[in-house]
């Protein structure tokens, strides 16, 4: 990816600016072009060629957004008016060519957008309380369906013998054949040598896992600096405490951009279905040759996936994750279907009303 593209003949350096970005945007002031560095409870720090400023978004963004995804996230892309020396009003949000999203924590029919514009997300799994393979195949889902290539993190591998990290990395790769994978220990900086060679100048990566597994840790020694807190697993509950409690954009001294994310224990299906087609992409090519093309893969006869797991070609345990992450997206996507309907409902309800009040007026 170039680092330098132009908007109107002007060379702009702002953080992962590029070709694609630029189809994006069209014709715009470079002036007036920043990059949301900071979300916190609706303020944003944006960043702009000459500096920073502390940013609000405009009252036609407010109320004209249909949901969460229409209010500015870490990575986009906006077009600002500069009020003073240190605060700007966001006007637009540009297009995103990627993003990354679940579904809402305790929320019905809701989406929770966590970061936009993203190349690469770094998948980040401990090998002790955290690993478990069916959560990296949801992360892969989230992942495919916001259009981000991933790649999976094998944290704190000093915790284990060399026997048992390539007993890790075997069922990985034969679960996940296609994803690529770096084992690192940032006790004694096995893997970072990977890792840095692998990140490369004016590309977006993004930091995903849950609390503790290291993704503070490895910004700081990448940043060479105490960017971000660190704190150790719990010895009671064997869970990560939250050191990141908002999304915060990066540059590296290498010109890699990195993007980190607070933990995320939940990770519930959105209402897009290709992210778990791409993720088990196995049980997809096996669907072009059952008996219906509607298959549910769960009771029919001559389907080619139930004939794979009866052979032992598709494993048990991959199938069962395959159908409860199906299960989720479209309870998902009838909630959706059924709250959209009883909006559109209310809306007919509401001018039936106005309606009747002004012909009663008259």
């Amino acid at each position: 990816m170039e680092t330098q593209k132009s908007i109107g003949g002007k060379i702009m350096k702002l953080p992962g600016f590029s070709e694609k970005v630029a189809g994006l945007i069209g014709n715009i002031d470079p002036s007036e072009l920043a990059r949301v560095i900071i979300e916190h409870k609706e303020r944003y720090i944006v960043q702009t060629e000459t500096g920073v400023y502390q940013a609000e978004i405009t009252g036609n963004i407010r109320f004209s957004a249909r949901s969460r995804a229409d209010f500015p996230a870490v990575g986009d892309w906006v077009r600002i008016t500069p009020m003073d020396a240190q605060n700007a009003i966001i006007l637009e949000v540009f297009p995103r060519y990627s993003s990354l999203s679940r579904q809402a924590v305790g929320k019905q029919a809701d989406i929770q957008f966590i970061a936009s514009n993203i190349d690469v997300a770094f998948i980040v799994q401990s090998v002790g309380h955290d690993f478990n393979i069916n959560r990296l195949e949801r992360y892969l889902a989230l992942c495919y369906a916001g259009k981000i290539e991933p790649m999976i993190l094998l944290t704190k591998v000093d915790l284990i013998s060399q026997t048992e990290i390539d007993s890790l990395t075997d069922l990985i790769r034969k679960r996940l054949p296609n994803v690529k994978m770096i084992t690192i220990s940032s006790e004694n900086g096995t893997g970072y040598n990977i890792l840095e060679e692998t990140m490369q100048p004016n590309v977006t990566y993004c930091f995903v896992g849950s609390s503790g597994v290291g993704k503070s840790t490895i910004i700081n020694h990448l940043s060479n600096e105490e960017k971000l807190q660190t704190a150790a697993i719990s010895t009671s509950t064997q869970k990560g405490r939250h050191t990141t409690t908002h999304r915060e954009l990066f540059v590296l001294d290498n010109g890699s951009i990195v993007i980190d994310t607070p933990g995320m224990r939940e990770l519930g299906m959105t209402d897009e279905s290709s992210g778990i087609d791409l993720t088990y992409d196995q049980i997809t090519e096996l669907s072009d040759s059952c008996r219906y093309s509607d298959c549910t893969h769960t009771s029919e006869k001559r389907c080619a996936v139930l004939d794979a797991v009866e052979n032992g070609d598709l494993s048990e345990e991959t199938y069962q994750n395959y159908l409860k992450l199906k299960r989720e997206q479209q309870h998902f996507s009838s909630t959706i279907h059924e709250k959209r309907q009883k909006g559109k409902e209310f809306g007919k309800m509401i001018k039936a009303v106005l309606k009747e009040h002004k012909k009663n007026k008259y």
